[in-house]
């Protein structure tokens, strides 16, 4: 069971590089009691790929999600600016 919700939504876009992504991760407990980490990213607008990984330990899946997380911030995605 996750204690807290985890979850981010984030973008990247730049018109002179014709640039529109998106980049999406949350944290949930499956089935089976195992922290999950899915990732999702892609062009706005498209569905894009995902990826899931499980852990055994909430804490394992926060550090990685807070080390992603970072790792986006530094590209260039930023929270979603409303219109």
């Amino acid at each position: 069971m996750v204690s807290q919700p985890y979850r981010i939504y984030v973008e990247r876009t730049d018109a002179t590089k014709n640039m529109a992504r998106f980049y999406a991760m949350e944290i949930s407990s499956t089935l089976f009691g195992e922290t999950c980490l899915t990732r999702t990213w892609g062009r706005i607008g498209r569905r894009g790929h995902s990826k899931a990984h499980h852990f055994d330990h909430e804490a394992d899946a926060v550090e990685l999600f807070l080390e992603l997380t970072r790792q986006k911030r530094q590209r260039g995605y930023c929270p979603r600016q409303r219109a």
